[in-house]
Parts: structure tokens; sequence; C-alpha cells
């Protein structure tokens, strides 16, 4: 019997070593060293009772509930340079004695309150050299006794009015080399024992909402910030970068309030389609932009089937992802009302408010412009009925004039004028060139002559010729043969016999002596016979008239 006790005795002395230090690992008293060894988790076998662990320089990934939760006596944990990366939350709602952890040196990117829960006697936390990206409000809530937050060499961008409510004891604040442009004079307010605060080699724009810190550095600053700390250099606006923001004049520190532009402001759509709306906003600095739902009421049904909110009480905040883009799919009557768009920087807020209606109807014969001309409708992309359209979701060609902004009908309207002159300048130019042609035409044949409005051709006086008989018969006689434009002359022109002498009628010819007219007359029904005259080339007529035979003749009586 005393054998087997000896036997139970010394294998319970073999076992301590392996249930207070683990394997590999160093222990000294109450101190335990597992540093770079390459563990991927938290070693197990930790003798309860030890206030010191070193596992920095590992592989560990994460912290799990369970890990530390026989570990009720610890004072000092050191987890730094790891691949930390997540928590799970109340991990160390154990160590109510824990007075110091560091978990620099990580891969930590969000830090939340339950990280820290239980907590209450922490002193000093290092955070430092993790890709923290921003800071929560009421993040170190339960920490109340912390006196040294180390957060420098992350990526924090933005830190909240109260994310650092409940630091009553905090006298170090490390924010050094991080992605801050602005800091609140609210984030700095409850940090009533706060005695250093380093905030430099962060990229800082210089505009109005830093106005109070260019103040405070002068008056509360030179107790909290060496020299060194209060050189804050400037990265914007350019006018202002690689000065100091004690250098800056304080009013050059100035914001552009955001300006909200929204096109369309009213939309009907039907039910089961989708919506999509940009809202764009400017201003400096660069305005954040979130969509709201500004009313929630009842809603009624109007005889052409569309929907419309009739307002109510409360609001809701849809989700947005920062762009400024609204985004509705399978639209129901749930939807329709108005929507806000909001955007805001250190110079102020804007807001635009949009309305949208939802036609209930199923007819496919329903046109917005029979309710509302200036509401455009989408054109779906599910193919709801024979006449919705397939193109993509909100065409520029399905909105109404009278749906577009004022600098858009503005353009348009120029557009449209701009042509029509180009038009009016076309036909005036046509116009005149028409007009110079026929003048051309004109001038070429202002010495042309026609007769009674009648031409069978270019016709002269040179090629018309009056005769009349002895019974006093008047007949005009074109002569083909003579020239259009004879050459002039002085002296008397001869003419078939009779002589023209100048200053003479042509009406009034003058017979020569030496032309002697035969006539016979035929008996009563007969004819005039021809007889030939002694001047050759001559020819009597039925008239009695002598004609030269070798020349046209054409006779208009």
């Amino acid at each position: 019997m005393a054998f087997f006790l000896l036997a139970i005795l010394i294998l319970s002395l073999h076992a301590l070593p392996s249930i207070g230090c683990p394997v590999g690992c160093r222990c000294y008293s109450l101190t335990v060293e597992c540093g770079s060894m390459g563990l991927r988790d938290i070693p197990l076998h930790v003798l309860p009772s030890a206030q010191t662990i070193f596992l920095q320089d590992n592989a560990i990934g994460q912290i799990r509930l369970s890990d530390f939760s026989q570990l009720g006596h610890l004072h000092y944990l050191y987890l730094q340079n790891n691949s930390i990366s997540a928590l799970e939350p109340g991990a160390f709602q154990s160590q109510g004695q824990l007075l110091e952890l560091a978990l620099n040196g990580n891969r930590i990117h969000l830090v939340t309150a339950d990280m820290f829960r239980g907590l209450e006697h922490l002193r000093i936390l290092y955070l430092a050299g993790n890709d923290i990206t921003r800071l929560q409000d009421y993040t170190f809530r339960g920490l109340q006794r912390l006196q040294e937050l180390h957060l420098q060499q992350n990526s924090i961008e933005m830190l909240g009015d109260q994310a650092l409510v409940g630091l009553s004891s905090l006298a170090l604040l490390d924010l050094s080399r991080n992605n801050l442009h602005t800091i609140g004079p609210a984030t700095l307010r409850p940090l009533v024992s706060l005695q250093v605060l380093r905030v430099t080699d962060n990229p800082w724009r210089c505009d109005c909402a830093l106005h109070w810190l260019r103040s405070w550095i002068d008056e509360e600053g030179q107790r909290l910030l060496s020299s060194a700390e209060r050189r804050l250099v400037c990265s914007e606006p350019p006018r202002l970068s690689h000065l100091s923001l004690v250098e800056v004049p304080l009013n050059s520190l100035v914001c552009i309030p955001p300006l909200v532009q929204l096109e369309p402001r009213r939309l009907a759509v039907r039910l089961g389609e989708s919506l999509r709306v940009s809202c764009h906003a400017s201003g400096y600095p660069r305005p954040q932009v979130t969509w709201r739902k500004a009313s929630q009421g009842k809603v009624q049904l109007s005889p052409r089937g569309l929907v419309q909110d009739l307002g109510g009480v409360g609001t809701r905040f849809d989700p947005d992802t920062g762009s400024g883009m609204l985004f509705l799919s399978n639209v129901t009557v749930a939807h329709a009302g108005l929507y806000e768009c909001e955007a805001w920087n250190a110079g102020g807020v804007a807001r635009v408010t949009f309305q949208l209606a939802i036609n209930s109807s199923s007819s496919s014969s329903w046109s917005p412009a029979s309710y509302a001309p200036s509401w455009p409708r989408l054109r779906s992309n599910r193919p709801t009925s024979s006449d919705v359209s397939r193109e993509p979701l909100y065409a520029l060609g399905s909105m109404a004039f009278s749906a577009l902004g004022a600098a858009t009908q503005t353009a348009i309207a120029i557009g449209i004028s701009l042509l029509a002159l180009t038009a009016l300048l076309l036909v005036a130019m046509i116009y005149s060139r028409h007009r110079q042609r026929q003048k051309d035409t004109d001038d070429k044949e202002e010495s042309i002559l026609y007769v009674n409005d009648y031409s069978d051709g270019p016709t002269t006086f040179a090629q018309l010729e009056e005769y009349r008989d002895e019974r006093g018969h008047e007949m005009y006689v074109l002569n083909r043969a003579k020239p259009v434009l004879p050459p002039s002359t002085t002296a008397a022109t001869t003419t078939l016999g009779y002589q023209q002498q100048e200053g003479l009628s042509p009406t009034k010819p003058q017979i020569e002596p030496d032309i002697r007219t035969m006539r016979r007359m035929a008996g009563e029904g007969g004819e005039a016979e021809p007889v030939t005259a002694e001047a050759e080339g001559l020819f009597l007529n039925h008239t009695g008239l002598f004609l030269d035979s070798q020349i046209a003749y054409e006779i208009h009586c």
C-alpha cells in the first residue's frame, strides 16, 4: 500500500510542470514567457495564478472567449506583434485585475466596446500599428481608469464626437501617424485629465473645421503640446500645404457649404420596377451624402392608380453607401412618398427632397403624362408587359422636357435656336444667289424685245416690218434673213421696193417711182393672179404686194 502511494506522489510531481508551464515556455514564479515560439493559438495549461504572460512575436490569429477564462489573476498581458485580426466579444471579461494590455502590431481593423468588457482597472492600452480606420462612438466607455491610450501608426481617418467618452482618467493620447484630416472640439472634451496629446504626422485639412484647434493651440495647447507637437503641417488645400497650422491666419481657414443637385425631383414608377436616383453634392471639404425616407404615413390611391404618401410622423433612414445613390428594387406601395438627399460638411448642411409615386395599375396603357406631365416614367428592365422597354434602367430618353433641369432646358433651347438661325442663313444665301443669276440673265438679254408679250424667238425692230395695202389693211412681217443687230448706217434703207428715209415713220412708206405695181383684178368670185413685175426677184401675192422671193417671211395680222 505504501508503494502504491509513493508511485502516485511521484507521478503527481512529474505532472506539475506540464500544468504550471506550457511546453517550450519559460516560467518564473508568477510569470510565463512564451514569446517567439511560432505559436498559432494561446497555449494551454498555464498556471491559473500567473500574473504576467508574454506571448509576443508569435503567429496567433484570434483571441477566443475561452483562451483566458481561467486566468483571473492576470495583471500584464503582452500580445504584440502577432497576426490577431479578431477578438471575440468578452474575450477579457475574466481579467478584472488586468492593468496593461498590449495588442500593438497586429491586424485589428475594428475596435468595439465589447472587446474591452470587464477591464475596469486597465491602465495602459496599446493598439498602435494595427489597421484601424475609424473609432466608433463609446468604444472606450468601460475604461474609466485608463491612463494611456496608444493609437499611433494606424489608418484612422475619422474620430466620432463620442468616440472617447468615458476616458475621464486619460492622461496620454497618441494619435500620431494616422490619416486624420480633421478633429472636432467635442472629441477632446471628455478628456478632462489629458496631459499629453500627440497628433503630428497626419494629413490635416486646414479649413474652418480646424479653426478651433488653431485657437486652442495658442491657449490650452501650450500645456499639452510640445514645441514639436504644435507644428501640425497642413496637407490641403494646396494654397496652404506645407504650412504649419499655427502659421495660417484664422481668416484663411474657410469652408464652402454644400450644394446639392438632384434631377429629376419627382418620378412615377410601376409596381415591381427598380429605381436608381443619383444625388450629387459639391462643396469644400467634399460633402458626405446620404438618403433618408422623409415620411412614412398613410397612402392613398388616386383615380389613375398612382399611390402617393400622405405624410406622417417618424422618419426612417434608408441604407446608403455614401455614394449619393438611392437604389430601390422591386418597388412596392410602401416605397411611395418623400425622400430626402442630405449633404453635409464642416461648412453646413443642404437637403433636397425627391417625391416617388407608385402606379399600382396593371394596365399597360397608363402614361405618367395623364397624371403629372412632369413626372417621367422609368423604363423597366423587367418583362412585366409588352410595352415595357428592356433598355437599361433610367434611360434619359424617357424623361419629359419639363422634368429636366433649368440648365438642361436652356441648353436645348439654345441648340434649337442655333439650328433655326443656321437654316435662315442658308435660305438667305440660296435666295441671294438666285437673284444674282437672274440679274446676270437680264443683262445679257436687255437688247431683246418681245412683241405683245409673245415671241417665238429673239426679235428686234430691224426684223419687224409693217405693210399697208391700198384698202388700209395693216400687217407685220418678220424678215428672218436680216441680222438681229444690223450695223448702224446713216444712208437711207430700202425695203422691198420701199425707201424709208430718216425721220419718217415706218408706217408711211414712200413708193419708189421705178417700181410699178401691176395688178389684175379677178372677176366676181375670182382670184387675183400674180403678175411678174419689172423688178427682178419680186412676186405679187394675193394682197397685191410685191415681196422678195428669196427671203422667208412670217406674217402676223
